[in-house]
């Protein structure tokens, strides 16, 4: 099935979603209503998906070719039970639910893989909750989702319904990092999609970080003067950056926001301000030291945001996930294993 053609031609589109199931046990996997909701407002369809990735943990030097077959199609018909329960509840706000299980792995590839195969619009995956709440566990599962995956993927933090939320877009005008021209349109267009979507209200945020190191020289006095005026100076390019990037926008004045400060801090601390509901943010992978560097200044606001985050990537991203299944992991006997067999 091809991918959506509205949204190749930047068009923000959602008509197909697919739910990445980590445990098929309705006591714990509590985000599928929150996207059937989403899938509904957005007249999508919506697939709970499922990649068995763990070993076959038998005796699999017993088992003919054919048994071996017959016990994981047993298992893949378990994991389909499991998701049509966590079904039930998507399909009485009468959105189109299927419901899909693989041997697949590893885990991110094989989601990347099946939106690939169905067309899907949108990814969502549902974050962990930490120690007594204080905190979201972002597992190495989700960080390597966000870096191969070439469509936007909702992560969430919070399981209860959209109800008109407060949108936050974050976006880099100045391109800091190198980052794709077209990235932070794209930002601003799929998070206005989704605030006329789900009746909620758009905000902007561009953290603007002059830098202050190495700007002093010569007599201390003239040294600070001049310092200050370069941060002037840069302050104002920021600002300049943001109107020009929002000259077409109709977002009021009043929802567009320029603060100071490292992005690592001030993000989170904004969309806590502010009473965001979801953060929309872009995302850049790179390999080496850039992609390290980068990494994890994403990975430490990601962990810091107390809202769900939509990441998105810029148009010319390409993603790195082979077309084929691994399928199952079927562990080799031991030489003792053999011989004791």
């Amino acid at each position: 099935m091809p991918k959506n053609p509205e949204r190749k031609n930047d068009m923000p589109a959602i008509r197909r979603i697919l739910y990445a199931v980590k445990e098929p046990d309705a006591r714990l996997e509590r985000g599928v209503e929150k996207a059937a909701a989403l899938a509904r407002a957005c007249g999508a369809s919506l697939e709970l998906f499922h990649a068995i990735s763990a070993p076959l943990l038998v005796s699999t030097q017993t088992l003919s070719g054919d048994s071996l077959e017959a016990l994981k199609r047993d298992m893949l018909e378990q994991r389909k039970l499991r998701l049509e329960k966590l079904a039930a509840p998507a399909r009485q706000l009468d959105v189109e639910v299927t419901c899909s299980a693989v041997w697949d792995y590893p885990p991110h590839e094989a989601i990347v893989r099946r939106a690939d195969q169905t067309g899907a619009d949108l990814i969502v995956a549902p974050c962990h909750q930490g120690t007594r709440g204080k905190s979201w566990l972002m597992r190495l599962t989700d960080f390597e989702l966000l870096r191969v995956s070439d469509i936007p993927v909702l992560l969430l933090k919070s399981f209860e319904p959209y109800r008109r939320p407060l949108i936050m877009a974050a976006v880099d005008p100045l391109h800091a990092h190198a980052k794709p021209l077209d990235l932070d349109r794209r930002i601003l267009t799929d998070a206005r999609h989704l605030a006329n979507t789900l009746r909620g209200t758009l905000h902007v945020l561009h953290v603007n970080s002059p830098p202050t190191h190495g700007l002093v020289y010569g007599e201390p006095i003239a040294g600070v003067h001049a310092a200050a005026s370069i941060y002037r100076e840069l302050e104002k390019e920021g600002r300049e950056a943001l109107e020009m990037l929002l000259t077409h926008s109709a977002i009021a004045e009043q929802r567009r926001h320029l603060v100071g400060g490292n992005p690592v801090k001030a993000i989170p601390h904004f969309a806590r301000a502010l009473g965001a509901g979801l953060v929309v943010m872009g995302a850049v992978s790179r390999s080496g030291f850039q992609r390290i560097f980068i990494g994890n200044t994403a990975e430490r606001v990601l962990g810091e945001l107390p809202c769900d985050v939509l990441i998105v990537k810029p148009k010319s991203f390409k993603k790195r996930v082979a077309t084929r299944r691994n399928g199952a992991i079927v562990p080799a006997p031991t030489p003792s294993t053999a011989l004791a067999g």
